[in-house]
C-alpha cells in the first residue's frame, strides 16, 4: 500500500480518517459538558442516561452480566488451566450468589448494611457494567484511526525517560483520570493485545496510571472535607501519583518484566518529531479498518471484559470489605506502613497507616476511616486513596481479567511500594497545604 503522501486523494482521505473519528473520540472521552446542571464528560452523561432509561432493571442487567461472566470460563473450558483460574472461577460463582443477595435482599442482615452489598452493587458493579461496554463502542474512535500513534511520537521524550512507557500511554493515563480505570485498562489491554506494548509497559500503565477518575476524587474530597483546597488536592495528588509511578517502574517486580514488543512506537529523527508524528498518524489512518468493524471488535472486547470483571468485583470486593470491617487484618497490616507516617510526627500516624492498608480492600475506605482526623492526615488519606491505584473491590479483578501478565502476588508488592511512597510524600504535602491555606 502506498503511503498517504504518495497520492493526494488518498492523503486527503487519510487526513479525514485521522481527524474526524479522533476529534469525536476526544469530545466523548475528554471534554466536560454541562447537561441539566451536571458537568462531566459525554461518556459519563451517556452512562447516566442509559442507567436512567433502564431504571430498576439496571440491577437485572448487571446480574445477567455477572451470570454470563461466571459461566464464561466454564463454557470456554479454561477454568482449570491454572490454580489462579480455578480460584477465580470459584470466586465468580460466589459473585453470582452475592449479586442475587444484593438484588433480592436475601441473606444475613449485616451483608445489607449500606457500606457492604448495596455499596458494591449500586456504586461499583452497575456503573462499571455500563461504562465498559458503552465506552468500548466509542473506544475505536481513539485507538483505531492514528491518534494514539500521533500523540505517542509527540509525547515520547516525556513518557519514555520518566515512566519507561511509550508516548501513546499518555492517552491511557488521561482516559483513566477523566473517565475511569476500567476504560484506561480497556485501552491498555487492546493496545497490548495488538503487540504495541511490551508486558512490562502494559503492567506499568495498569498499575501506575489506571487510577480512579477525577469525578470520583470529588467524592473523596467531599468525604474528607477537602473541597476548600480542591485545586491543590487535585493537582498535588496527580503529581504524587505519577512520582510514585516513576519510582515503582525502576523497582522489582515491574523492572524485571519482559520488555520485548512486536510493534513498537516509531522513533523520530532529531528535529523531525512533528513531521514523523504526522506521517505515522496518517499511515495508521490509511490502513484503519472501517468504523463499524472497529466498533464491533471493541464492543466485543468490552463486553467480555465487563463480564469478566463484575463477578470478581462482587465476590473479591465483598470479602475485602468484610475483612476491613469485621477483622483486625488491615489493622495488623497497617503497622507495616507506620514508620512511613510516624517519621513526620503525625498524631494520627497509627490510624492513618491502618486506614491506608484498608485501601487494599476498597479505595474509598481510607477516606471513610479518616473523615474526622486532623487536616494533614485527612489530606494524606485522600492522596493515598488515589495514588495506591490497586484495590481488591475493582481494579485488581479488572487487571486479572485482561491479558496483561500480572499475578496477584506481583500486584500486592507494587501496592505496598505505592502506599509506602505515597504516605512518605503525602503527609508533608498535607502540612504544606495547611500552611499555605492557613
Amino acid at each position: 500500500m502506498p503511503l498517504p503522501s504518495d497520492n493526494p486523494r488518498q492523503r486527503a482521505s487519510s487526513i479525514l480518517k485521522l481527524f474526524l473519528p479522533s476529534a469525536l473520540g476526544i469530545l466523548i472521552f475528554f471534554v466536560p459538558v454541562e447537561i441539566n446542571g451536571h458537568s462531566t464528560i459525554l461518556l459519563d452523561h451517556m452512562v447516566t442516561g442509559v442507567r436512567s432509561l433502564l431504571g430498576d432493571t439496571s440491577g437485572l442487567y448487571a446480574l445477567a452480566l455477572i451470570v454470563a461472566g461466571a459461566a464464561y470460563p466454564l463454557v470456554r473450558g479454561y477454568w482449570n488451566r491454572s490454580l489462579t483460574e480455578r480460584i477465580f472461577t470459584m470466586l465468580k460463582l460466589l459473585g453470582v450468589i452475592a449479586a442475587l443477595m444484593a438484588l433480592t435482599g436475601w441473606g444475613p442482615a449485616f451483608l445489607h448494611e449500606p457500606d457492604i452489598l448495596p455499596f458494591l452493587f449500586d456504586k461499583l458493579v452497575i456503573p462499571v457494567g455500563l461504562i465498559v461496554p458503552i465506552g468500548a463502542i466509542f473506544l475505536a474512535l481513539l485507538i483505531s484511526f492514528g491518534l494514539l500513534e500521533l500523540i505517542g511520537v509527540l509525547i515520547q521524550p516525556v513518557m519514555r525517560p520518566i515512566w519507561r512507557t511509550p508516548g501513546r500511554s499518555a492517552i491511557d493515563a488521561v482516559a483513566s483520570f477523566v473517565g475511569s480505570y476500567s476504560i484506561g485498562l480497556l485501552i491498555t489491554n487492546r493496545v497490548y493485545q495488538a503487540g504495541q506494548y511490551s508486558a512490562r509497559e502494559a503492567a506499568i500503565i495498569a498499575t501506575g496510571f489506571s487510577t480512579v477518575s477525577a469525578t470520583f476524587m470529588i467524592i473523596v474530597a467531599k468525604t474528607l472535607d477537602l473541597m476548600a483546597v480542591w485545586n491543590l488536592y487535585f493537582w498535588l495528588t496527580l503529581l504524587i501519583t505519577f512520582i510514585v509511578t516513576a519510582v515503582t517502574v525502576r523497582l522489582p517486580p515491574l523492572s524485571r518484566m519482559d520488555d520485548s514488543v512486536e510493534d513498537g512506537e516509531p522513533k523520530a529523527e532529531p528535529g523531525k518529531r512533528l513531521a514523523t508524528a504526522w506521517q505515522v498518524g496518517l499511515e495508521v489512518a490509511a490502513k484503519a479498518p472501517s468504523l463499524h468493524r472497529s466498533v464491533a471488535v471493541n464492543f466485543k472486547e468490552g463486553l467480555v471484559m465487563a463480564i469478566s470483571i463484575l463477578p470478581s468485583i462482587m465476590s473479591v470486593g465483598l470479602l475485602g470489605l468484610l475483612a476491613a470491617k469485621y477483622t483486625p487484618l488491615f489493622k495488623w497490616l497497617g503497622w507495616v506502613f507506620y514508620p512511613f507516617v510516624a517519621v513526620w510526627g503525625l498524631e494520627d500516624a497509627a490510624v492513618l497507616a491502618q486506614a491506608s492498608a484498608a485501601g487494599l480492600a476498597e479505595m474509598f475506605l481510607p477516606a471513610l476511616l479518616m473523615a474526622e482526623a486532623e487536616f494533614a492526615a485527612r489530606f494524606a488519606a485522600g492522596v493515598v486513596s488515589v495514588s495506591a491505584v490497586l484495590f481488591f473491590s475493582a481494579s485488581i479483578p479488572c487487571i486479572l481479567s485482561t491479558s496483561i501478565p500480572l499475578t496477584v502476588g506481583k500486584m500486592l508488592i507494587v501496592w505496598f511500594i505505592r502506599v509506602a511512597l505515597s504516605l512518605l510524600l503525602a503527609v508533608p504535602t498535607g502540612y504544606l497545604v495547611q500552611a499555605l491555606t492557613g
